[in-house]
C-alpha cells in the first residue's frame, strides 16, 4: 500500500490550517468597505434593485449591506426603468466630507407600474437620483434617499409573469396578462 512521507502529511495539514487562517479577499474588503469607492455600493445598489432585488420580502436582504434603512417601505408603485447610468469620476459627485459624499444617478425610466390596480403607465423620460453615501460604522452605506424600486422592464415582466402563474382568481390573471401585454408593448 502506498502512503505519502509523514513529511508531505504534516506540510499538507499546515497548509491548509494556514488557509483558513488567512481571510480571504472578501474577507479583507466586504462589502461597502471604506477601503473601497463609495460608487461601488451605489452601483451594486442599483444593479441589485433593476433586476427586482426590493420586489418582495425575501431578496430585500440581498441590498442590506449597501443601505443605512432596515426595512422596506411598502410601495404603491414601481418606476419601470431601461437603463442607468453611475459616474466613476469623483468630480461628478458632491463631496460633503471624506466620509460623506452624494452620487448623482442618471435613469432612464420607461413609466410605472401601479401595484394596486396592476397598471403599467408608460412615461419615457430622464430622473437623476442622488444617493447620500456615507461611513456608517466602518463601511459605505446609503442613508438617503429611499427611493421606490426602480425595475428593469425585462425583470418586471418576468415577475409579472410568475404572479400571473400562481394567481388562483380568474378576474386578476385578466388583469396580470393585461399588465404584461402593457409592458411588452413598451419594449
Amino acid at each position: 500500500m502506498y502512503s505519502l512521507p509523514k513529511r508531505l502529511i504534516h506540510s499538507l495539514v499546515a497548509l491548509a490550517i494556514l488557509a483558513l487562517a488567512v481571510p480571504s479577499n472578501a474577507q479583507l474588503s466586504p462589502s461597502g468597505s471604506m477601503r473601497r469607492s463609495p460608487v461601488e455600493v451605489v452601483k451594486r445598489y442599483v444593479l441589485l434593485d433593476q433586476k427586482g432585488a426590493r420586489l418582495d420580502a425575501p431578496s430585500f436582504d440581498t441590498v442590506i449591506p449597501y443601505i443605512d434603512w432596515k426595512e422596506e417601505p411598502a410601495w404603491g408603485r414601481v418606476v419601470i426603468i431601461q437603463d442607468t447610468i453611475v459616474p466613476e469620476d469623483y468630480r461628478k459627485w458632491e463631496i460633503l466630507n471624506n466620509l460623506e459624499v452624494i452620487i448623482p444617478v442618471t435613469f432612464h425610466v420607461r413609466g410605472a407600474v401601479y401595484l394596486e390596480t396592476a397598471t403599467f403607465v408608460p412615461e419615457d423620460t430622464t430622473e437623476e437620483v442622488r444617493f447620500h453615501v456615507k461611513v456608517v460604522g466602518n463601511y459605505w452605506r446609503i442613508i438617503a434617499p429611499v427611493i421606490p424600486p426602480h425595475v428593469g422592464l425585462k425583470r418586471m415582466m418576468n415577475f409579472a409573469r410568475e404572479a400571473e402563474a400562481h394567481e388562483q382568481d380568474t378576474t386578476q390573471r385578466i388583469v396580470l396578462a393585461a399588465l404584461i401585454d402593457s409592458l411588452r408593448k413598451a419594449k
